[in-house]
């Protein structure tokens, strides 16, 4: 059985502790954009009939070119990033994975589980494998190039599709970088489980073979498909998110945090009780995310638009 990790979300639990219907309530404990893509119309064979090749192609092309993937990579759709995490570790034999903290912690916790020895750096003696998150989560920290050394690195893009120029994406063309990407985050369907990993196509097949077939459902290949063909909706979405979290900033700063850092699809503020602030938040229906590592920091994503005077009454 696998260790629990901790993680945003337990919304849950947050309503049996503190009261109240969940409906009454605003998650912000994740970075999970409060305005998804628009779900359209979803045709009958979708839900079905098994994934088509010609589905599953549709969705990878689209990819390759949103994300202007080198046309020396290959392109692997799964059933949500985790799902990947959960995997790349099997790709080579165990040896040590350089995973700088903090960070998110499914990436250890993967290598953990196939017997790996994880490292803080990259230089570590015998390292094979470097994580980045970029940006990473919880800080919004981005990598340079200058810092992947590692014989392999894996560079985790989950949130980078709110700055696509900072995108290591070019990368993918060497045999020695695996992208990874995550569609439930910047277009807010995360319930629709997909995500994607690109790399050189002998990791890649590897990686599909562990994955197995039709992983990826046939209404996530259509959803997956017309948003990554959407530009405009995603440039639009870029701007929007950069004025919620600059508004954001000023409600929460005013009530004495520091800004730490985060994207914008989610910020990371210093305070002076992370604990304290999180009960303040829930008596108000609002969910927070703190850390076991750190008892000032506090991770709030965005609210709907619908969803401010709630927040601000609860700061």
């Amino acid at each position: 059985m696998s260790k629990h990790r901790d993680h945003g979300g337990g919304l849950d639990a947050a309503v049996a502790r503190y009261g109240g219907e969940k409906f009454d309530w605003i998650d912000l404990s994740t970075g999970i954009n409060p305005v998804p893509y628009p779900l359209g119309t979803i045709e009958q064979d979708a839900w079905t009939a098994l994934p088509d090749a010609a589905a599953q192609d549709g969705l990878i092309q689209a990819a390759r070119a949103f994300w202007d993937v080198p046309h020396e990579a290959a392109i692997l759709a799964a059933p949500g990033a985790s799902s990947l995490i959960a995997r790349l570790p099997m790709l080579w034999p165990a040896g040590r994975a350089a995973i700088r903290t903090p960070t998110y912690n499914e990436h250890a916790g993967a290598f953990e589980a196939h017997g790996w020895t994880i490292g803080a750096s990259n230089a570590d003696k015998g390292t094979t494998v470097q994580v980045a998150v970029h940006p990473n989560n919880p800080d919004g920290r981005m990598w340079h190039a200058d810092a992947f050394t590692a014989p392999v690195t894996i560079i985790d893009e989950s949130f980078c599709d709110i700055a696509p120029e900072a995108s290591h994406i070019a990368r993918t063309a060497r045999p020695d970088t695996i992208v990874l990407k995550s569609f439930g985050k910047f277009w807010g369907l995360a319930g629709l489980r997909l995500g994607f990993a690109i790399g050189a196509p002998d990791l890649i097949d590897r990686l599909s073979a562990l994955i197995g077939p039709w992983a990826v459902s046939g209404p996530a290949l259509t959803i997956g498909r017309d948003a990554l063909k959407d530009p405009d909706w995603a440039e639009a979405t870029r701007a929007r998110l950069a004025e919620d979290a600059a508004r954001l900033d000023g409600l929460v700063t005013a009530k004495g945090a520091r800004l730490v850092g985060g994207t914008p699809l989610f910020r990371l503020y210093e305070v002076d009780d992370a604990r304290a602030w999180q009960k303040r938040l829930a008596q108000g229906r609002v969910w927070s995310r703190i850390f076991p590592y750190s008892e000032r920091w506090i991770r709030l994503g965005l609210p709907a638009p619908d969803g401010w005077a709630q927040v601000e009454a609860a700061l």
